[in-house]
């Protein structure tokens, strides 16, 4: 995918809308800070008034990133790797995954076993607790577990080897 670029046209259409969009929320958040009615936004001192503006700006700021998340999901659900929403966010794959870090699907983890430090460890992903847990015992042989509470596999697995690595 080729860089977006933004007319000037279209930048000046588009300031036009956000404003539009951020008028009625910048009144209705001036109009509880301050208890005023609505009709009265512009009254009072400039920098309470701007400040006002700032703060609904904060608001859409969010929403512009929720709604961008929620972007990003839809079009790693439909197949999109992390390189490809880099590349349409313009930065690279690695910057994609941080930002959007649940995006694009995963093949399922499957249970599995750790040998490490001498012990070994069973990870089993337990979906009525919606976590994986883990049971160890370490070369010394203390024994050790987690309930289910680790929310990935690779989660379970790391804690289950800080136990073997004590244990070894």
């Amino acid at each position: 995918m080729t860089a977006v670029e933004i007319t000037p046209e279209e930048r000046a259409r588009l300031a036009e809308a956000l404003l539009g969009a951020l008028d009625p929320l910048a009144v209705a958040v001036r109009s509880r800070a301050t208890g005023l009615p609505e009709g009265r936004m512009w009254h009072g001192e400039p920098a309470e008034v701007a400040l006002s503006v700032l703060s609904a700006w904060k608001l859409l700021d969010a929403e512009v990133r929720r709604l961008t998340a929620v972007a990003a999901a839809t079009a790693g659900s439909y197949g999109a790797s992390y390189e490809q929403l880099g590349a349409a966010w313009g930065i690279t794959r690695q910057g994609a995954r941080k930002k959007w870090p649940e995006a694009v699907g995963r093949p399922a983890a499957r249970p599995g076993s750790l040998e490490l430090f001498g012990g070994s460890a069973e990870l089993v992903q337990d979906e009525a607790a919606g976590g994986w847990c883990w049971t160890a015992v370490g070369a010394d042989g203390s024994t050790g577990e987690a309930a289910a509470g680790h929310p990935t596999r690779e989660e379970a697995a790391a804690h289950a080897g800080a136990f073997l690595a004590g244990h070894a």
